[in-house]
């Protein structure tokens, strides 16, 4: 079959013939429909810095992935061939793309305990980009963020995973305001739902913030998203723009600001996306490409040109 497979760092992904996988116990083997390429996949080809965290040299890349069952090994019994599903990349058995060959292939091998059944109404387009940046995004707005019907929250940055995260928070009930600096993508925060956007969080001096999300992270962010909270507020930083960040300690203390980081997620925040998407209430922007067009579409991320989460599909 053939494989899109990093072989180094400042090297562009090469396409290769490799051997079909075969199920071993506890796998199955999924026929591929749909891989997500991520801002991750570009750091990987281009800062050394990543290949501390690949298990082999030449490796498939691909960590968003979704597929139909094609095949089960001994002790399977949860899965069948033909189910669709997606695969966790945050369970204990790794990572696609980085612990094992992952899904920008014709087919990939993987645990059966890192699937996620793709629910009737929710296409694979999406059951792929939900299992990064859908779940990325409800982790840090619910399950980390702790958003509730109610709640006052700020989004910072509309991309990829702000977009969700800005619609999961409109979904759970929340009044939502949009910092983005790209005023291109402004009409995009109206159609969310939220009730205001502008370039920067500070640009909302009469709102009273329970919880604001930095899904941009470029330091000068979270330091107006530590300023802005209520007391008492949560300030979630989920994007790396930037790997530092000078917060004033006056805020931190004065607003009793609780601030975490929010990495991945889990399985049930692969669920709870599925449940906004089945209803057809979660529709994240994305852009689509074929299978022989991945390292081309790497290309286009490093250089800013998509729109959405970009998906590619396969025939």
């Amino acid at each position: 079959m053939k494989a899109w497979q990093f072989t180094g760092t400042h090297q562009p992904l090469v396409l290769n013939e490799v051997p079909d996988p075969e199920p071993g116990p506890g796998e199955v083997v999924l026929k591929m429909t749909a891989a997500g390429l991520c801002h991750s996949d570009v750091g990987v080809l281009e800062d050394e810095g990543w290949l501390s965290m690949l298990a082999k040299l030449p490796i498939t890349l691909g960590h968003e992935n979704a597929g139909v069952v094609a095949a089960v090994g001994e002790g399977v019994t949860d899965y069948a061939v033909g189910d669709r599903v997606a695969v966790c990349p945050t369970t204990a058995v790794g990572a696609p793309g980085y612990g094992y060959d992952g899904g920008f292939a014709e087919k990939m091998a993987v645990a059966a305990e890192a699937l996620v059944p793709i629910p009737e109404g929710v296409d694979d387009v999406y059951g792929a980009a939900a299992t990064d940046a859908g779940m990325t995004s409800h982790a840090a707005v619910i399950t980390n963020g702790g958003v509730k019907a109610g709640d006052t929250v700020g989004i910072i940055g509309l991309g990829g995973l702000g977009q969700i995260g800005a619609r999961v928070a409109v979904l759970a009930g929340a009044t939502v305001y949009v910092a983005e600096v790209n005023e291109s993508v402004w009409p995009l925060a109206e159609q969310i739902g939220a009730a205001g956007v502008a370039a920067s969080i500070t640009d909302f001096p009469d709102v009273t913030f329970d919880v604001i999300v930095d899904f941009a992270g470029f330091g000068t962010t979270t330091a107006q998203a530590v300023d802005a909270i209520r007391r008492d507020g949560t300030v979630v930083v989920v994007g790396m723009g930037k790997l530092e960040s000078t917060i004033s300690t006056k805020s931190l203390i004065l607003n009793q600001c609780i601030l975490r980081g929010s990495n991945g997620g889990t399985k049930e925040d692969i669920v709870g996306v599925y449940e906004y998407m089945k209803t057809g209430q979660l529709k994240p922007e994305t852009t689509t490409i074929r299978f022989d067009e991945i390292a081309e579409g790497l290309e286009r991320l490093h250089r800013g040109e998509v729109k959405g989460r970009l998906v590619a599909t396969f025939d």
